[in-house]
């Protein structure tokens, strides 16, 4: 079910601190988050946030498409090694 409008979009609040902190020093520096929930605003473009999938830290380098998603979104937690069907067609 999507977030009510008149909520706004949901971003955790130290994320909006670190992304400013990163804007103002310059520098481009990958921005490590836990935070997959939260929403990407207009104001992440050009950042490179490294979001925690359960394992390690996947480096996601935020453009203008991404804008409205959520960083969960790109940073998948489980790894996709084929079907089963497919191993047994090999083998033969």
């Amino acid at each position: 079910m999507a977030r009510s409008v008149w909520k706004g979009p949901f971003v955790d609040g130290y994320l909006l601190r670190k992304a400013e902190a990163s804007r103002a020093s310059g520098r481009n520096e990958v921005i490590k988050i836990w935070s997959r929930r939260s929403t990407i605003l207009p104001q992440f473009v050009g950042l490179t946030f490294g979001v925690y999938n359960g394992h390690k830290f996947l480096p996601v380098h935020v453009t203008e498409n991404m804008v409205g998603h959520k960083f969960g979104e790109f940073s998948p937690t489980r790894t996709f090694y084929g079907h089963g069907a497919d191993k047994k067609s090999k083998r033969g």
